[in-house]
């Protein structure tokens, strides 16, 4: 049975509440447009299937290898793989998995709030009817003109800093719970919304085509290891915000329930988020275009052709800036809560100055799009006579991403999976997972120690370019 301490920092009031919360962290921008694009351009229901499967077999092992170690320690990341560490006999050291997972989501968080920031940019310029009759040439210039204004991409991530330090800083009930009691369910009305709005103005047969049509032949082994990395990803693993929510999660409720819950509410969101977006594009443009390029330059266009296009695509980018703000205060939150810790600072002192730290370095990334576009700070490793070295035009922005995403979270992804599967004692993890000793505990004893780390290895090289 679970351990039935209570972390310092309070708890949630349900199982609802942590659900929420945790969808909330793990839903962000990528889900919203990056997902749909990677299942239409690589066979659709094709990568779809091979997707739930890494889910399953991936993310939802490592899910509950942290949400188990975050209830059992309830403490902050860092505090909590150093006490379990010393209470299962192994080397303190492992602290140091903590504070990788910390570090990578305060680096995130530097330049997810400059990207954040574009989203509120443009949520008001769609709330102003700045797309009606919109072409793309126009949209490419509105958002060249965005990113070449260091001043507004600045104002756009102080507030964007700010809502996130205004939120975690009231701690876990009054604070984070319930912000995600409010946003998530308006983030899934306002989704429901637009694919109803797509239906009915936009090319919604085209799109069930596009995402759910499978045609293995387009599904490389390229695209196998995306589809790995995203079920990776898309589950906030390895960034110590799982594991801190997880210690906040009361004793009485299920890993397994709550993490499977969680992985299907991603999931559901992703595909939805899809069904809201590509009827439009399609509908108004005929074709879509990657990432960036989908977002800010196809769908203001398409927004700014159709009736009411302002209103939904106002009631859009509102829908995203929610997912990047319950996002934020995820990242914020375990460095936080470890300052609260072991430095004894009240919580608003804490998000106070951790915030500062965050924007101080995110002024690097937002300089990245502009006046600091032509630097790359580390160009000078692995330069040679004979050329350039692998960081050669990599701005701050380039460096930070890429750090984290292909070497930070793979690593406390891995780390997590071992740390529980081969450091903790096989009791200790039955205790906190709470399915005795049954088959199906026995099963994800074997992926989380076996297929979990070497699949995880495969992401990690795969995102370095070993593959």
């Amino acid at each position: 049975m679970a351990n039935e301490k209570r972390s310092i920092h309070g708890q949630w009031s349900s199982s609802l509440a942590f659900i929420l919360a945790a969808t909330g962290s793990a839903v962000g921008l990528g889900n919203i447009w990056r997902f749909p694009y990677m299942l239409g351009e690589n066979g659709g229901g094709a990568f779809l299937l091979v997707y739930l499967a890494c889910v399953l077999l991936i993310g939802i092992p490592v899910m509950m290898a942290e949400i188990s170690i975050g209830r059992r320690a309830r403490q902050s990341p860092i505090n909590a793989l150093d006490s379990l560490a010393q209470e299962e006999g192994r080397t303190r050291n492992w602290r140091l998995l903590g504070w990788l997972g910390v570090l990578a989501g305060f680096f995130i968080l530097s330049f997810y709030s400059v990207v954040a920031g574009w989203i509120l940019d443009y949520t008001v310029k769609a709330l102003l009817g700045a797309f009606e009759g919109l072409t793309v040439p126009q949209a490419e210039a509105t958002f060249g003109h965005l990113l070449g204004s260091p001043w507004v991409l600045a104002l756009w991530h102080t507030l964007f800093l700010l809502l996130c330090y205004a939120i975690v800083a009231r701690g876990v009930e009054a604070g984070l719970e319930r912000a995600v009691r409010w946003l998530m369910p308006l983030l899934f009305l306002m989704m429901l919304a637009l694919v109803v709005y797509g239906m009915i103005y936009g090319d919604f047969a085209r799109t069930l085509t596009f995402m759910f049509s499978p045609d293995w032949s387009r599904l490389s082994a390229t695209g196998v290891l995306e589809a790995m990395g995203q079920a990776f990803f898309t589950l906030s693993l390895g960034m110590g915000a799982i594991m801190v929510y997880g210690s906040y999660l009361p004793s009485g409720a299920s890993i397994p329930r709550t993490t499977i819950a969680i992985a299907v509410a991603d999931t559901l969101i992703a595909i939805t988020a899809g069904l809201a977006v590509f009827p439009v594009v399609f509908g108004e443009l005929g074709e879509v275009s990657q990432k960036v390029g989908l977002i800010f330059h196809s769908l203001p266009v398409a927004f700014g052709g159709i009736p009411m296009g302002s209103l939904f695509g106002f009631l859009f980018f509102l829908l995203v800036s929610f997912a990047a703000l319950t996002s934020g205060i995820s990242l914020l939150e375990p460095i936080t809560a470890y300052f609260v810790e072991n430095r004894g600072w009240a919580r608003p002192k804490a998000v106070g100055i951790t915030g500062a730290i965050i924007w101080l370095l995110g002024l690097g990334s937002v300089l990245s799009f502009n006046a600091w576009s032509g630097f790359a700070p580390l160009a000078f490793l692995g330069a040679t006579a004979d050329g350039p070295g692998p960081f050669a035009g990599m701005t701050v922005f380039d460096i930070l991403d890429g750090l984290t995403a292909n070497v930070m979270l793979p690593l406390g992804g891995l780390g997590i999976a071992v740390f529980v599967g081969w450091m903790m004692k096989r009791q200790s993890v039955i205790e906190e997972i709470g399915l005795g000793d049954s088959g199906i505990f026995r099963t994800w004893w074997w992926l989380v120690r076996t297929l979990t780390p070497a699949a995880v290895v495969l992401i990690l090289l795969n995102s370095v370019g070993v593959f």
